[in-house]
């Protein structure tokens, strides 16, 4: 037994030798055999080709990085923009309405006339010259004509985030209702031949330089002062020039012993309601972008206009022993007069303060004119100007959001908001008095007494507004 298992043993470790040098064989036979040429790809092109495919990649990628940094418009900027602007454009009706509700039943459609007459002249001038003379470059005072019928500007042409094109729409908004403004002070004795050749010379000549020192780079603004949506552009200057011309036409036949009784306040409320609608895009549409700038003056412009009514009604509740829908309305306008350049600058808290204050002074400023003995016709004075001022001036003192006032520790910025105030008051005074005055010899203020008597829209325009 021992003798078959030994011998079993020596097959096996024989089969295990022999087949370890089998395997030992095939690996050096491998290992031995010539191994295939590794083939370079790149190394068989041309070398001209290479460099070739190297140049164009670099300049694609090149390309496409410039592409990829170029400025491209804001749709939701531009949309907010867009909309702003014809809230603005729905502001001229409103206006219209307002005014035309307080004038004489003869003299509604020359006063409705006078609004919607600013949409076709100043419009033009705007595209044409207006735009250039207050966002060109120029100087320190006034721009240029670098920008003449809009030179320059193109559908791919950007202002910030949103296309040129809808800033010029937005700001020509603006330009058109100031002027418009104005006629509130010579209503029912003004001509209109005169009317359409003065807005668009006054539009030129102090609304387009005013725009241009704090709005397109002037003197007021290199000082510092700030005005978010035109206290100073629009109220202040179409306040101020209502007293220069209103001086220089004289008061109407019969004031102020006749009554003018206003002869539709229905529509008057009806216009407030539409211009107060109109605001939120005068003021939240200046922040020029659908942002947190723009929210906040949506609301400052709420929250004063409400004030101002309130207070004003209170006045008259306490001065006059009843409170009159007129008054309201009136404490509207100058809310949302006096809290426009300060709207996106100040806290709702502060607004509400800026109008309770509004709607006291101008209620006697609405008063003023009577001691001071000038006809005002639609009180654009006693609300526009001295709301105008109001609001400037509460700007320096309340500013807190993206503008240091007196409140933040800024006090030298009441004395530069001063400075605005004071140089918009009497540029605009002096060059409308001198342009009315020119006009007045050349074509005449005033229409004649018997067509003042007959009544302006009859005599003028050959229709009534009233036909029952």
């Amino acid at each position: 037994m021992v003798c078959k298992l030994l011998n079993r043993l020596r097959r096996i470790a024989h089969i295990s030798v022999r087949t370890n040098r089998r395997f030992c064989k095939n690996v050096m036979r491998r290992n031995l055999r010539p191994k295939k040429k590794e083939i370079d790809v790149p190394a068989l092109l041309p070398r001209k080709l290479v460099f070739g495919c190297m140049a164009f990649l670099f300049v694609m990628s090149g390309a496409m990085a410039l592409a990829a940094e170029a400025p491209v418009a804001n749709t939701g900027d531009t949309a907010w923009l867009l909309i702003s602007a014809a809230l603005v454009m729905l502001m001229l009706p409103g206006l219209a309405l307002f005014y035309g509700g307080m004038v004489q039943r003869k003299n509604v459609l020359s006063s409705l006339m006078h609004s919607l007459v600013a949409l076709g002249v100043v419009g033009l001038q705007w595209v044409v010259i207006g735009y250039s003379l207050s966002f060109g470059p120029g100087n320190a005072l006034i721009g240029d004509l670098s920008q003449f019928f809009l030179s320059g500007t193109g559908v791919d042409s950007l202002t910030g985030t949103v296309p040129t094109y809808a800033f010029i729409m937005f700001q020509g908004m603006f330009a058109i209702i100031t002027p418009a403004l104005i006629s509130g002070a010579v209503a029912e004795r003004m001509k209109f031949s005169t009317y359409v050749v003065f807005i668009l010379l006054w539009s030129c000549l102090v609304y387009d330089p005013i725009a241009h020192w704090i709005w397109g780079g002037g003197w007021l603004a290199k000082m510092g002062a700030i005005d978010f949506a035109g206290g100073l552009v629009v109220h202040l200057s179409a306040g101020i020039s209502s007293l220069a011309i209103a001086h220089l036409a004289g008061k109407r036949q019969g004031y102020p012993g006749d009554r003018f009784v206003p002869h539709n306040l229905t529509m008057t409320v009806l216009g407030v309601g539409l211009l107060w609608f109109g605001w939120f895009g005068f003021n939240a549409g200046s922040a020029l972008s659908a942002n947190a700038s723009a929210a906040l003056a949506f609301t400052t412009t709420m929250v004063a206009a409400a004030a101002a009514a309130c207070s004003w009604m209170m006045m008259e509740w306490w001065v006059v022993k009843r409170p009159s829908a007129l008054g309201f309305a009136s404490g509207i306008v100058a809310g949302l007069g006096s809290i426009t350049p300060a709207a996106g600058y100040v806290t709702p808290a502060w607004a509400i303060v800026i109008g309770i204050v509004a709607g006291v002074i101008c209620f006697y400023g609405v008063r003023m004119k009577f001691k001071l003995n000038y006809d005002d016709s639609l009180d654009v004075v006693g609300v526009h100007g001295v709301g105008g001022a109001w609001g400037p001036l509460a700007t320096g003192l309340f500013a807190s959001v993206g503008a240091q006032g007196l409140v933040a520790g800024n006090a030298a910025q009441v004395w530069i908001q001063f400075v605005g105030i004071l140089a918009v008051g009497v540029y605009g005074y002096v060059m409308t008095y001198v342009l009315a005055l020119i006009l007045d010899k050349v074509m005449g203020l005033r229409v004649a007494e018997e067509e003042e008597t007959m009544g302006l829209d009859k005599e003028l325009h050959g229709e009534v507004g009233y036909s029952m």
